[in-house]
């Protein structure tokens, strides 16, 4: 049964011939056996002809809307120019009307619902029954117009209903293409994120393993000791430059977190010593205090923390020139966290700017301003009075709508 509804419904022009022949075929019954009644008006051939036309425009009606309702009037102005009395096939009158309203044009399903509630009048009219009185008649046109009525609001329902759900699924595309678009957007910034996460990666450890190198080439005969300590240094800082590059090469390769026992973890406030203390190793001073009471912090709060303090400290420790020293300040409010980096340097002022100074350009503190706003905060970087630069960020606990 399933397969037979499938089939009917992919030829709806098979199921209209279907019915427009059993309605001539009674149609043509009704002619014939009509023909040698008294009082009947027309002859047998106008009959068979006129049912003819009406079976065809049920046939096709679906196919041609608007030529089948013209073929229909056409036919039912002969009906009356020629004396034919209705038959079974007007009721082909009804079908084209219903079908203009559903999927004709809107002047077709006018002009059908205009001529359809004159028709039973005409008709009445032109073949008034003889046994009923006036009143009699008008109750029988206002019967037969209901039917007309009925089929032209039903059809007009159904274009309603088809316009409505079209307007669902027109709606339903394209959200799914915002949500595409949405989503490529956000896959674009997580990539720029993973990018800056890459470049800081990068420059903090490629910048201690070339200062520590240089050391231990220095000190290789003097102090084989010293050189030792550098190379195991300049190996700690390889391996773990390794694992965080593996782990956001490898988002970036495959588009989504991977979880592995090979990737690290996000860095947090508390690997800041850790920092610190690869950079004093490699020959940074830095003065690191904290003030307030440590306590938990947002996740992108401890990221963004962490990495303002390396990229910082990197710069320094490749613009600050000979014997520059550092000083961080981790300040915890109780409604933010504050990040002040210092460093007396007195290298030439335009590197610092080509890589990220005061005037906002360059990677760096492009990257930096990046990320406190990310989270809401706000960023303040330039050089300080007497030489050096400074570095002063408020990362807020809860961000900022």
């Amino acid at each position: 049964m399933q397969r037979l509804y499938d089939f009917l419904r992919r030829h709806p022009t098979w199921v209209d011939a279907f019915w427009a022949v059993a309605l001539f075929g009674v149609s043509a019954l009704s002619v014939v056996t009509l023909d040698g009644v008294r009082g009947h008006h027309g002859s047998a051939a106008g009959g068979i002809i006129v049912s003819v036309a009406l079976c065809v425009v049920v046939a096709l009606r679906r196919r041609l809307p608007e030529p089948m309702l013209l073929l229909a009037l056409g036919t039912g102005l002969a009906q009356l120019v020629l004396d034919v009395e209705t038959t079974p096939a007007d009721f082909a009158m009804l079908v084209i009307t219903y079908t203009v309203a559903a999927i004709g044009a809107l002047w077709a399903s006018r002009l059908a619902l205009a001529v359809s509630l004159c028709a039973a009048t005409v008709a009445q009219i032109r073949w008034p029954d003889e046994h009923s009185s006036f009143a009699g008649q008008i109750a029988i046109a206002v019967f037969q117009t209901v039917p007309f009525a009925l089929a032209w609001v039903l059809g007009d329902s159904m274009r309603t209903r088809r316009a409505y759900f079209a307007q669902l699924e027109e709606r339903a595309a394209r959200l799914e293409k915002e949500r595409e678009a949405q989503s490529k957007v956000a896959v674009a910034a997580e990539r720029a994120r993973i990018a800056r996460e890459l470049h800081d990666v990068v420059a903090h450890n490629v910048s201690v393993m070339v200062v520590q190198a240089d050391g231990a080439a220095y000190v290789m005969d003097a102090a084989p000791d010293q050189a030792k300590k550098a190379l195991e240094t300049i190996s700690s800082t390889g391996r773990q430059a390794l694992a965080e590059m593996r782990r956001l090469l490898g988002v970036l390769r495959t588009g989504e977190h991977q979880e592995s026992g090979e990737y690290v973890p996000q860095p947090d406030v508390e690997q800041i010593d850790d920092l610190i203390e690869k950079c004093r190793s490699s020959g940074l001073p830095v003065d690191f205090k904290v003030e307030g009471t440590p306590r938990p912090l947002p996740s992108g709060v401890e990221l963004t923390a962490y990495r303002i303090v390396q990229e910082a400290l990197t710069n320094t420790r490749k613009h600050g020139g000979p014997n520059a020293g550092a000083s961080v300040r981790l300040v915890y409010f109780d409604d933010g966290l504050g990040l002040l980096v210092e460093d007396d340097g007195k290298g030439a002022p335009h590197e610092l700017y080509e890589e990220g100074g005061a005037d906002g350009q360059g990677h760096g503190l492009i990257g930096m301003r990046e990320r406190v706003g990310m989270v809401g905060g706000t960023l303040d970087a330039g050089p300080r009075p007497g030489g050096g630069f400074r570095i002063s960020a408020l990362l807020p606990l809860k961000p900022a709508h």
